[in-house]
């Protein structure tokens, strides 16, 4: 145990699928993020998680349903010390439903927490496994797209899931990620539903060939392979319908001079890819006012690096 009674832990917002990296891949967002504080004490401990922040009120404070207590208590069984009473605060900074990761950092920063807490046994890749519970709780399906990026920071590739297998990537290319958030909510659950349950194979190897081009055009940067590869034919084409304006919002960010442009995880967030701080701004820009003009929608930004750092101790007393 850490002498410490009280551990305060931070995790990112994230982007996740990248078009064609449909459930394997993701990246940290910079600025954004979940807070949660776990803290030891010797009272009885309620079936509850305390809720701030400026969506607090949206989440479950059932320790059973809340992403951060599922993931919390399936780490504390998993070491053994599930009877330790802990308080768990969550500071609920993310919007839900909002394809930025949001119940993945509120996961995330609950195991992070928490293991630094108990004497950090384990490392930070083997956290992934209880924030994943987490992500079952919110949608029904343990993804790591979300949580992994969002402890370990900067961009990662699941390669398999059984056993699990996560690697992360140095990405070289310098670019730069807009994330627009109209305010729209898409749950997750609903966003997965309407997925088709089997493809042909012709769409498969061509969606493998673009994830594995995406993969090496990051590692050389080179653009306009990342450009060519950015087309999600699995999630997308069924995703739009739940995302009033997206198609115009998409084509507007490319003719500003995206990169490329998808669904960040399960909408209604859109991310595109920038050479350069000035061209992020820009294409920020022109995809709110397309939000704005065809849907009626305001909406949020985050521009950020694709290093972003992961999840991180920001208080301990």
């Amino acid at each position: 145990m850490n002498d410490k009674q009280s551990v305060t832990a931070f995790a990112p917002a994230t982007v996740a699928n990248i078009s064609c990296g449909f459930d394997i891949m993701g990246f940290a967002l910079e600025g954004a993020g979940d807070k949660v504080t776990v803290s030891v004490t010797d009272k009885p401990v309620e079936n509850k998680i305390k809720l701030i922040g400026k969506y607090g009120e949206l989440v479950p404070a059932d320790k059973e349903r809340n992403t951060a207590g599922v993931a919390a208590y399936s780490l504390l069984r998993a070491v053994g010390m599930e009877k330790i009473s802990v308080e768990i605060t969550l500071e609920k900074n993310l919007p839900v439903g909002s394809g930025m990761g949001s119940s993945a950092a509120s996961s995330a920063a609950a195991v992070f927490a928490l293991n630094h807490l108990l004497g950090n046994p384990l490392t930070t890749t083997e956290l992934i496994p209880f924030a994943m519970e987490g992500e079952r709780a919110a949608c029904g399906t343990a993804h790591a797209d979300n949580v992994a990026p969002s402890l370990l920071g900067k961009f990662v590739l699941i390669r398999s899931y059984d056993p699990l297998d996560i690697i992360s990537l140095n990405v070289t290319a310098r670019l730069f990620c807009v994330l627009i958030h109209p305010h729209v909510e898409v749950k997750t659950y609903d966003a997965r539903r309407v997925l088709r349950k089997d493809f042909p194979l012709s769409i498969v190897t061509r969606q493998s060939a673009n994830t594995a081009a995406l993969t090496a055009g990051l590692l050389t940067e080179d653009y306009d392979l990342i450009a060519r590869s950015m087309t999600d034919l699995l999630a997308e084409p069924r995703r739009t319908m739940l995302i009033p304006g997206f198609e115009k919002a998409k084509r507007s960010a490319m003719e500003a001079g995206a990169i490329g442009c998808g669904i960040s995880g399960s909408g209604p967030s859109i991310f595109a890819f920038c050479r350069n701080i000035e061209d992020a701004v820009k294409i920020a820009g022109a995809i709110q006012e397309a939000f704005f003009l065809n849907a009626g929608l305001e909406s949020d930004r985050i521009i950020s690096s694709l290093n972003a750092p992961g999840a991180r101790i920001i208080e301990e007393r």
